[in-house]
């Protein structure tokens, strides 16, 4: 399984993204209006220069209730990790697990394309193995 059919089977396709100028609060107020766990940061919507999740305002908001109105620029991870869409679901369970992120800007010739979370990799999982279990129920019932 590669990574644009998990992406494809998502029920929304565009990524939400925020200037790495806009304020910690403002970054709040996308992550609840979108009903999503991280923003990938971004100066013009496609290239990627980092990404921020609730884990980077919780983490600093405990240090710091001023953190509110600093830019984002100031939290975010500016070392991510990417995937490309034909990359296997395989590999970016184990990038996951090993560097323990929960999601991954999907991205094409430099270019933001999509994003990945582990709830979509877990879905997709989930599937494979409920088709996997009908498939052995079938063959089992028709002996």
């Amino acid at each position: 399984m590669k990574i644009n059919d998990v992406i494809h089977a998502k029920s929304t396709q565009a990524v939400v993204t925020i200037g790495p100028d806009a304020t910690v609060r403002e970054l709040i107020a996308l992550l609840a209006e979108h009903n999503v766990g991280a923003l990938v940061v971004s100066e013009d919507g496609e290239r990627v220069s980092g990404i921020v999740s609730e884990r980077d305002v919780v983490r600093r908001l405990h240090a710091d209730e001023a953190v509110l109105e600093r830019p984002v620029r100031q939290i975010m991870t500016a070392d991510v990790r990417t995937c490309a869409g034909d990359d296997g679901l395989t590999e970016l369970m184990q990038t996951m697990t090993q560097h323990r992120i929960r999601h991954v800007p999907v991205v094409a010739d430099g270019k933001l394309t999509g994003i990945i979370s582990i709830g979509d990799v877990v879905k997709n999982r989930i599937g494979e193995l409920e088709f996997e279990r009908d498939q052995l129920d079938s063959y089992v019932h028709q002996t």
